[in-house]
């Protein structure tokens, strides 16, 4: 542990003014030499996330990878409007092509389906609590997850989400098998593996069941009553800016993440709002200088393990569509729907 912490104060300490350097001398397209400071640095990352390569040729290729994602992520913290703060990840030797092959799924863009999103409209009206957190209530959010090079981000959310509907509604913890069916985790352990096999989940007793699922409206206030009321939900959204994403909220724009194309599963586990920080706004036209406010955000939990992000959770602003969250917002249900519930849902 105390080595991992070491080598991560390195790795930032190493960082300070290179992503400047790099941004130059990727804008000039200079041929030379890579500066010493960015070896360095890529030697650090290799140490941190066991990165080998097969060969000097792979090694300069992932190299030069790291050093234009290295800019790229200065540029996305100049351009994002919240708190959102970007950097080195395990994500940071591959291409924008390799992250979404390996990370995400199908990207799914254009208008989302004509299907019923108006279940319990009678009591979309009610009142929402200032801040939500599934995480604070024990039994009810697993641990995070890690889906390695296994495209099923969805699957991950999917499971995720029954789990914690099961331990909000019937109070009993559970861990579902993301390998298939509604066994355990411990019964039928996740692989990890791209390559096809047979589902084996008939073989194992179930731990929990569904009575249906169903879309929510595409609409932020009424997600949050559904969160806080009901529990955990999962949405799908563009990853684009997750791939460097270290902490803080992430405030884009559409056209920083295009809200259309969404190519990455999640399960939304809350919200909130951050206390008064500077606004990276104020150098807008009509903006006050040093001006500072709040800014409300939604709590996810990603799959990617607990070494990304924040120990596994990101957060996005809240109140704009960021990166398309409303667009798909789909929950199971375990039990017959009632007629009215409290708000639940652990401040």
């Amino acid at each position: 542990m105390a080595i991992t912490v070491y080598l991560s104060c390195l790795l930032v300490l190493s960082m300070a003014g290179l992503a400047q350097g790099i941004k130059s001398s990727l804008r000039s397209q200079d041929p030379g030499p890579q500066p010493l400071e960015l070896k360095q640095a890529f030697t650090l990352f290799q140490i941190q996330h066991n990165r080998s390569y097969s060969n000097p040729e792979e090694y300069a290729r992932r190299l030069d990878i790291f050093a234009h994602n290295l800019a790229q992520a200065q540029q996305l913290e100049e351009e994002d409007l919240g708190t959102a703060e970007f950097g080195v990840t395990p994500f940071s030797d591959l291409t924008e092509e390799e992250f979404g092959r390996l990370y995400g799924h199908r990207r799914m863009d254009g208008e989302a389906p004509k299907v019923g999103r108006e279940v319990g409209s009678e009591e979309w009206g009610e009142s929402v609590p200032p801040t939500c957190d599934w995480r604070k209530l024990d039994g009810v959010i697993s641990s995070v997850k890690k889906q390695e090079s296994c495209s099923c981000c969805w699957a991950m959310a999917a499971a995720g989400n029954i789990e914690a509907l099961w331990g909000i509604k019937h109070r009993q913890s559970v861990e579902l098998s993301v390998q298939g069916g509604l066994a355990s985790e411990k019964d039928y352990p996740f692989q990890g593996q791209v390559k096809p096999h047979r589902c084996l989940a008939k073989k194992h007793k179930k731990v929990a069941w569904i009575q249906d699922f169903i879309m929510l409206p595409d609409n932020e206030q009424k997600i949050a009553w559904y969160l806080a009321t009901q529990g955990p939900i999962t949405v799908t959204i563009n990853m684009k800016l997750l791939k460097l994403y270290k902490k803080g909220v992430i405030e884009a724009t559409p056209t920083s993440c295009d809200p259309f194309l969404v190519d990455h599963s999640v399960l939304l586990v809350g919200f909130g709002k951050s206390e008064s920080v500077a606004d990276r706004r104020a150098g807008a036209a009509g903006a006050q200088p040093q001006s500072r406010r709040s800014i409300p955000f939604w709590i996810l939990k990603n799959s990617w393990g607990t070494k990304w992000g924040e120990k596994g959770y990101f957060r996005l602003y809240r109140g704009n569509n960021t990166c398309g969250i409303t667009k798909y917002p789909l929950t199971a249900r375990v039990d017959q729907p009632a007629k009215k519930r409290p708000v639940s849902c652990p401040p």
